[in-house]
C-alpha cells in the first residue's frame, strides 16, 4: 500500500482516483467485473494493473466449491496484506460473514450482481474526482451559508429523554454517522474554500457511542468513531473547529487539551438549561450537573481563555424562586460568556406537559428578564477585559463602512460580532489580527493590525 499522508486542504489537488481489481470464477463473474469496471471508467476512475498502484482493490469472488471459497479467501488476503483497501462482491459475498470472520478489515462486501452496490462502495472508499466541466454539483455539495463557514452534522437522533423535548420521537435515537465520512466531508468543505467548521448533532459529546466507536480507516491510518477522536483528526484541518451542544460528560475534559494547545477554538456551546437539581431532575437532564460547576473551572485552568455559551429554560413546571435564586447564582459563579434563555413554553407530546406545578406567564417573563439582565453584566465584564487584546477575527461582512466578522468566541447568528469601522480592505473569509479597543454588553469594535 503505497504512503499516504493528511493533506492540506488549501493545496491538495485530486487526481483521478485508481481502482484494481482481482476477478476469480467463472466467465460471467469476468462479466461482472467488466460491467463494474466500466461504471466507474465512466465516471473517472482510472483502472490500476497492480496493488501499490490502486486507492483500491475490489476482489470478484467464487463460492461455488469449498476450494473456490478458500482461493477467494486467500485473494481477499493478499489484496489487503499488498493494499489494505478491499471491496468484496462476487459469489462468495452472500457469505458476508465468513469473510468478516477472517478478514474483518475488509472495507464493505456486497452479493453477486449487486453493481450499484459495488460502485457506492467505491465511492464511499474513493470519492471520484470533481470534474468542474461536467458535474453540477460542487464536491462540497449545495450549502444555505456563507462560503466561508459550513456546518457538519456528525449524528442524528438522541438517546437523551429529557421531560421537554421530543426530539426522539421525532429523529429516532442516537445514530451517529461514521468518522471517515465526517472527515471526507470535512476535507471536501475545506478544500471547497471554507475556513470555520461548526461542529453540530443533538448530542455531540455522545458521538460514536452507537457505534461502539467503531474504527475507520482514514488514508494511511484508523481512526475511532469518538468525540475525542474526531476532534483531534478535524484539527488536522488547519480551519477554525466550533463545538456546538455537548454535554458536560466527562469525558469533554479531554478536548479541553486540544484547545489550550490552539488546534480548535476554545469554545463550547452546552446546553445546561438549568441549575437547580430539582428541576434538572423534572427535566432529566444527563451528566452529573451537580458537578458542573468543578468543571468548568478545571476547564478555565486548563484553558485560560475558554468561551462558554449555554441556553437556559426559564419557568419549568415546578420551578420555585428558590430554584430561580439558585440560577441566578450559579450564572454569577459560572460566568459563561453567551447565554441565550426561553420562557418554558408546552410542547405537544412532552412529558412535561403532565408535571404539576405550572408557572404563570407573567412569572415567566419577569424571571426571563431577570436572569438576561444578570448575564448582561456577566457578558459586559468578561468583553471589557478583552480591551487591548489581539484577536484573529474571521470577517464575515464587508461594506462601505468598514466589516463586520467575530472572533473565536462568537458563533454565526447567536453570539456577538467584532465590529471593524472603516476597514474596506478586507472581503468575506479573511482572518486577520484585530486589537480590540472597546466593549459593550454583546460585541467588540476593534482595528487590524498593520505591518510595520
Amino acid at each position: 500500500m503505497r504512503a499516504m499522508t493528511t493533506p492540506d486542504p488549501r493545496t491538495v489537488t485530486r487526481a483521478a482516483p485508481r481502482v484494481g481489481i482481482v476477478s476469480l470464477g467463472c466467465p460471467k463473474a469476468l462479466v461482472d467485473s467488466e460491467r463494474i469496471l466500466t461504471r466507474l471508467r465512466a465516471e473517472g476512475y482510472e483502472i490500476s494493473p497492480s496493488y501499490d498502484g490502486a486507492d483500491a482493490v475490489i476482489v470478484n469472488t467464487c463460492g461455488f466449491l469449498d476450494s473456490a471459497k478458500r482461493e477467494s479467501l486467500d485473494a481477499i488476503g493478499e489484496a489487503l496484506k499488498e493494499n489494505g483497501r478491499v471491496i468484496v462482491t462476487g459469489c462468495m459475498g452472500g457469505d458476508a460473514g465468513a469473510i468478516r470472520a477472517e478478514h474483518p478489515g475488509v472495507l464493505a462486501v456486497t452479493g453477486p450482481h449487486q453493481y450499484e452496490a459495488v460502485v457506492a462502495a467505491v465511492h464511499e472508499a474513493v470519492p471520484p474526482a470533481h470534474d468542474p466541466y461536467v458535474d453540477l454539483v460542487p464536491p462540497q455539495g449545495i450549502r444555505l451559508t456563507p462560503r466561508h463557514y459550513a456546518y457538519l452534522k456528525i449524528s442524528e437522533g438522541c438517546n437523551n429523554r429529557c421531560s421537554f423535548c421530543i426530539i426522539p420521537d421525532l429523529r429516532g435515537d442516537l445514530v451517529s454517522r461514521p468518522v471517515d465520512k465526517v472527515l471526507r466531508e470535512a476535507e471536501k468543505l475545506a478544500v471547497g474554500g471554507v475556513k470555520e467548521l461548526l461542529v453540530i448533532s443533538q448530542d455531540t459529546s455522545a458521538y460514536g457511542l452507537d457505534l461502539k466507536y467503531a474504527e475507520r480507516p482514514w488514508y494511511d491510518r484508523t481512526v475511532r468513531s469518538r468525540f475525542i477522536d474526531l476532534c483531534r483528526e478535524l484539527a488536522n484541518f488547519d480551519l477554525w473547529v466550533r463545538l456546538h451542544y455537548v454535554y458536560p460528560y466527562p469525558h469533554v475534559d479531554e478536548v479541553i487539551g486540544l484547545m489550550a494547545e490552539g488546534r480548535i477554538l476554545p469554545y463550547l456551546d452546552i446546553p445546561f438549561q438549568h441549575a437547580s437539581p430539582t428541576v434538572l431532575k423534572a427535566m432529566r437532564r444527563p451528566a452529573a450537573q451537580e458537578k458542573t460547576l468543578d468543571r468548568i473551572r478545571a476547564w478555565r485552568r486548563d484553558c485560560e481563555h475558554l468561551a462558554l455559551r449555554s441556553t437556559f429554560i426559564v419557568g419549568f413546571p415546578g420551578e420555585t424562586e428558590e430554584d430561580f435564586a439558585f440560577l441566578l447564582e450559579w450564572l454569577k459563579e459560572a460566568q459563561l460568556d453567551r447565554v441565550g434563555c426561553f420562557p418554558y413554553e408546552p410542547v405537544a407530546g412532552a412529558r412535561a406537559n403532565e408535571l404539576p406545578g405550572a408557572v404563570p406567564e407573567e412569572v415567566k417573563r419577569e424571571r426571563h428578564q431577570r436572569l438576561m439582565e444578570t448575564q448582561t453584566a456577566i457578558s459586559a465584564e468578561r468583553l471589557k477585559r478583552k480591551v487591548g487584546w489581539t484577536l484573529g477575527v474571521l470577517i464575515d461582512e464587508v461594506d462601505g463602512d468598514g466589516a463586520i466578522g467575530r472572533s473565536y468566541a462568537d458563533a454565526p447568528e447567536v453570539d456577538g460580532c467584532v465590529f471593524l469601522n472603516g476597514e474596506t480592505g478586507v472581503k468575506p473569509g479573511d482572518i486577520v489580527d484585530v486589537t480590540i479597543e472597546h466593549a459593550d454588553e454583546h460585541d467588540l469594535w476593534g482595528s487590524v493590525e498593520r505591518a510595520e
